[in-house]
This record gives C-alpha cells, structure tokens and sequence, in this order.
C-alpha cells in the first residue's frame, strides 16, 4: 500500500482541512455524530478528501459501506449493492453508496439510483470534481445534499507532511529524513494542492533520497517537472481561468490578464482557443470605442494559427496587454441586446412594401418597392416613412 492510502484518516479527528465542514462546529461532522444521515454529492477538487470523508461517514454511522468507480462500474454493479442493502435493511442497518467520480455515469445510470434513494435504501455518497449542475441530473440533485470541498491551504498539507514524516507506524518515521522548510515548500508547491499526489511523491523521495536528506532537485526528480498545477482543459478549471482571464482584460488589468495566460499556456492550453475568445472580447467588451481592436485581435489569431507555439504565447501577449490598455464600451453588445428585445416585443411585424424587390410587374402592382429612393442625392423611404416597421418607428438601439 502506498503512503497516501496508509496515512488516510480513520476518523474526524484526523481529519486535516475543509474545517467548514468537519470542524467541531462544521455542519457535516455534526450531522454525522447525530446519527442523522442522508444522500450527498462531495464537489472538489482532487485529494481534498472527498473519498476519506465517505469513508470516515460510514464508520462513524457503522453502516455497511460499498464503493463503486463510475469510470469501471455500471448497473450491474450497482444491482448487487442492491441485493445487499435489502438484506441490510431487513436488519435495521443502514447501506451506504459511495460513488466516485459519479459525473462520469450517464443520464440512464443516474437515473437507475433515483427510486432506492427516495426510499431512503441506499445513502448515496457522489463524489465528483466537476460542478454537480452541470453533470448531475436535476433529480439525483434534488435528492442529495451538495458539500463543496476547497482546495487544500498550504498550513493544510504542511501538516499532512508532518503527520507523515513523525509517524512510524502508518508514516515514514522511522527513517529519519532531513527535509527543510524550502524543501517542503517546493513539494506542497508541485503537488497542485492535492494531498494524495503530494504523500505519494514523498514517499518516493524518500526512498530515493541521498544521505537521508530531501534536495529539491530530489523532488524535481520525482515529478519530471518545475512547476503543476490543477488546470484541466476539459475541466471546471479550464471555464474558471479563461473566465478570470477575459474579466482581467475587460477590466483593463494587464498584469493580472498576463498572470491568466501564462496559467493557460503553461497548462497546455490550445493557443487557437484563447485568441478566438480575445477575437469575441474586442467587439464585446471594447466595439467602436477603439475600432482596431477587432482588427488587432483577428490578425493575432491569424498569426498565433501561422507561427504555433512557443513563440504564439508572445503574439497572445501582445494582443492581451492590447485590448487590456484599450478604451472599453458595451455599445454593441448593448444594441443588439435592444434590437433582440424589440424583435420578441413586436414578434409579427412585416417588412414594410416600400423596402421590399420588386422583381416582378405584379409586385411592383402590389406596391413592392414603392416611395423608396436609390439616388445620388437620397437614400431611404419617401416623406415619413422609416426603415424599421411601422410599430417600432422612432425606436432607438444604438445610444
């Protein structure tokens, strides 16, 4: 067994982190001393401890405790923790589900839990690291209690190192490995605040360790890399960084736009995807008030697809502190928004005759293209008449 599953809290009391919610005072300690269960979906990031709190739930509740991986199992799976909660229930003793990465079963999975959830035979415990309203049918939601798990706090994972290095029964004790306080830095730094990859990497350190001391090249080593973090490009973190990214850049903040892009950059992020989304910003967020902005950002977008990476991230840059720096207005977005409400306000009207071909004599009869004039002295409808229909004359989109 490897060090992270050694060192897996037994019970609250060795629990280290997500305080709001297995403090003393925190809502799901509280609930579980009492005796008082229900169905929950745990939404984190990886090894903040979604799977040792179901774990610790179902010890604390003595109840029968069955875990199932969405990736590797199905209704198959799920049918025989059936059986076996019926038999439970015969004896008064509660079955618990816990279902990890539950996002990744389908519609029909999901939906297959619903009645034995209802009827309190199954105390679901869904973990996942996507947003649970996205990925969770509204029904399952509706029966489960949502806990948000935060990442980790660096004082968190210094103390799971701790924890780690003095014990000699579950831990590394017994080795007696010099490692500094920069040294652990580095490691709770690498480890991307996910407390399974980080016990893992130091055992390995450990037991590769020269003369008994931990050298951040040691851990360089363990990892292949200089730097981690937990951006996913198909994941929550993917929305949540290019969100903040193009917040930096509409609220004309270059260092934090660049602080963004580097994010995404180093993470693997496709450069293409990034230049398109500042392509939509500079008519969004920026329109007539700079009119080389959209110009700007197209022709970065040509030039990152012509030049690829490492030396697009250079072209990105360019183009961000650009539009970061450039005048903003909300006139387009705001206009259209005008004309989409008065086209739902007034949903029937026609287009005038006078602005309509009249490719035909009989069109023409009808008064197709009538009163409309197309010379070099005036363009537009004769007299009083507008481009807009009758309904909507006068109305104005474009402040």
């Amino acid at each position: 067994m490897n060090l992270a599953y050694r060192m897996r809290p037994r019970k609250f009391a060795e629990f280290v982190g997500q305080s709001h919610l297995v403090g003393n005072d925190g809502v799901l300690r509280k609930t579980v001393v009492a005796g008082n269960l229900f169905s929950m979906i745990f939404w984190g990031p990886p090894g903040s401890g979604k799977t040792t709190l179901a774990n610790i739930i179902a010890s604390e509740s003595a109840a029968d405790f069955f875990h199932l991986s969405a990736v590797e199992s199905g209704k198959d799976d799920l049918r025989k923790v059936l059986e076996k909660a019926k038999v439970n229930q015969t004896y008064g003793k509660r079955t618990i589900l816990f279902i990890d990465e539950i996002h990744r079963w389908n519609k029909a999975q999901q939906d297959a839990l619903l009645p034995y959830v209802e009827s309190g035979l199954l105390i679901l415990i869904g973990a996942t690291t996507e947003n649970p309203s996205f990925e969770v049918i509204s029904p399952l939601l509706s029966r489960c209690r949502i806990f948000v798990l935060n990442h980790l706090e660096i004082s968190d994972l210094d103390r799971i190192i701790e924890f780690a290095l003095s014990d000699r029964e579950r831990g590394l004790g017994k080795f007696k490995i010099d490692f500094g306080k920069k040294e652990k830095d580095y490691l709770v730094r690498l480890s991307g605040g996910d407390a399974r990859v980080m016990l893992n990497a130091l055992e390995i350190a450990v037991q590769t360790a020269k003369k008994k001391e931990i050298t951040q090249k040691t851990i360089e080593e363990v990892f292949q890399k200089k730097s981690a973090g937990l951006y996913d490009k198909k994941g929550d973190e993917h929305y949540n960084v290019i969100s903040a990214f193009i917040k930096s850049v509409r609220g004309s903040d270059c260092d934090a736009a660049l602080y963004y892009l580097a994010k995404m950059l180093e993470s693997g992020e496709d450069p293409k995807f990034i230049a398109r989304r500042m392509i939509i910003l500079a008519s969004e967020d920026i329109g007539l008030a700079d009119r080389g902005a959209l110009i700007q950002a197209n022709a970065a977008f040509e030039a990152v697809a012509k030049i690829g990476m490492p030396e697009a991230q250079l072209i990105l840059a360019h183009i961000a502190i650009y539009l970061a720096r450039a005048p903003k207005s909300r006139l387009v977005v705001n206009s259209l928004d005008k004309a989409k409400k008065a086209v739902y306000e007034f949903p029937d009207e026609t287009v005038p005759l006078y602005l309509r071909n009249a490719p035909t004599k009989l069109m023409k009869e009808l008064g197709f293209a009538k009163d409309y004039t197309w010379s070099e002295k005036y363009v537009g409808p004769k007299k009083d008449k507008s481009f807009l229909p009758e309904k909507l004359k006068g109305r104005k989109f474009v402040e």
